[in-house]
């Protein structure tokens, strides 16, 4: 079992807190994280048992007779009616570490977490394998940033090569996929799909028809990173705007892709707010958009935008897996000066570009400088790439290979 970076940062925060919550897709390893860093005290019970969802859901204080803590409780979001039980007991023995939650839906999940258990939940956003926990640097990896200090602590133990990296791409990062290198890889991703469509999206959404909602996805997976646009995709499909926005919204919240949000401020107006949408498993999206090998890919249309998909994942995987929350934002102005990715720390924005090419210039950061309109302080940019070692390109930007991630 490859080790995960969430392992220390479960550990850290059980001391700290009576609840803990895990949330992500499925299939991603959320339960075997978390049986990894029990003991022999802490139990088990799954609500995907039907037996014990319907104890969990018409008698809650039974099953907390039944399952004492430590316990770890999976798929927490088919029993919302246990939150409030389990709030009774934390305040009635305020010991931390008694509930370890798992979730693979956050529609209603969050709102019962945020009315039954503020102050007494630490609520964790995981996503599949990072490439450094492929690579066995879980417990070395640190929040990304373009700095020098990052760059010279990388530890990069696979190629960045355009094979390489796009082997990975092809395959994601569910780990079945990794473990398997891709073995019975449609099989596994058409399975995936039906399972999410059956047991997640048909407990929220009433959709009759399975074809377009999958039509849907393949449409949405063909957007990954470029700006929403909700009538083109509604159009596409043959949907209604309103019907877009919803199931969108149950992709997102299901961790299947993420939003991007633009920076913006109040100097200029010229920003465009459109979000960009980036699905979050790249070998899922490859294979919802037809790639059948990722030589195919790597020359296909939708190589810069799958490229540029699988880094910003892998920088959120750095800051998620560590148990921190990245601000990370897109620019784009009214005269298409677009910056891939800003990271904001500490009152500072941190530029970056991801470029399909092993011979990275200064060329590719010529829309660094519209962020001078922004009156802010503007720290080292970065150009990540396909080379295989980093160097500076300028005082002000380093070129940063893929497989430093």
């Amino acid at each position: 079992m490859l080790e995960r970076s969430l392992k220390y940062v479960i550990e850290d925060l059980s001391a700290s807190f009576p609840v803990l919550l895990l949330t992500g897709p499925r299939q991603i390893g959320k339960t075997t994280l978390l049986e990894s860093c029990a003991d022999e005290t802490r139990s088990y019970v799954s609500l995907d048992d039907l037996e014990e969802r319907a104890i969990a859901k018409n008698d809650p204080n039974l099953f907390l007779q039944i399952h004492k803590p430590p316990l770890i409780i999976d798929e927490i979001q088919y029993a919302p009616e246990l939150l409030s039980y389990i709030k009774i007991h934390v305040d009635k023995n305020h010991k931390s570490g008694d509930f370890w939650l798992t979730g693979s839906q956050r529609f209603h999940l969050m709102k019962g977490i945020t009315e039954s258990l503020a102050g007494r939940v630490a609520v964790i956003d995981m996503l599949g394998l990072s490439s450094a926990e492929i690579s066995g640097r879980a417990h070395t990896s640190a929040p990304f940033l373009p700095s020098l200090d990052w760059i010279n602590a990388a530890n990069p133990s696979y190629s960045s090569n355009l094979d390489s990296i796009f082997q990975k791409i092809w395959i994601g990062s569910f780990p079945k996929m990794v473990t398997d290198n891709g073995k019975f890889r449609d099989i596994f991703f058409k399975s995936y799909v039906q399972t999410y469509i059956e047991r997640d999206v048909k407990g929220i959404l009433s959709i009759s028809d399975e074809l377009t909602f999958y039509k849907f996805l393949q449409a949405a997976a063909a957007r990954t990173g470029q700006l929403l646009n909700y009538s083109e995709l509604a159009r596409d499909v043959g949907i209604d705007q309103k019907t877009a926005k919803a199931w969108l919204s149950i992709l997102a919240a299901s961790g299947l892709v993420y939003l991007l949000p633009p920076y913006h401020n109040n100097v200029t107006k010229r920003i465009i707010k459109t979000p960009k949408l980036y699905f979050l498993d790249t070998g899922l999206c490859a294979f919802l958009t037809g790639w059948d090998s990722p030589k195919s890919l790597s020359l296909g249309a939708m190589s810069g935008a799958v490229l540029e998909t699988y880094v910003f994942a892998e920088i959120l995987k750095t800051y998620w897996h560590n148990g921190k929350i990245p601000h990370i934002y897109f620019y784009r102005d009214a005269d298409q000066r677009e910056v891939d990715f800003l990271l904001e720390q500490n009152d500072v924005l941190y530029p970056i570009e991801v470029k399909k090419t092993a011979t990275p210039s200064l060329t590719s950061t010529k829309h660094f400088s519209a962020l001078n309109s922004l009156k802010k302080n503007i720290g080292v940019g970065a150009v990540i790439c396909l080379r295989e070692t980093a160097i500076p390109l300028s005082r002000d930007v380093n070129a940063i290979p893929v497989g430093y991630l």
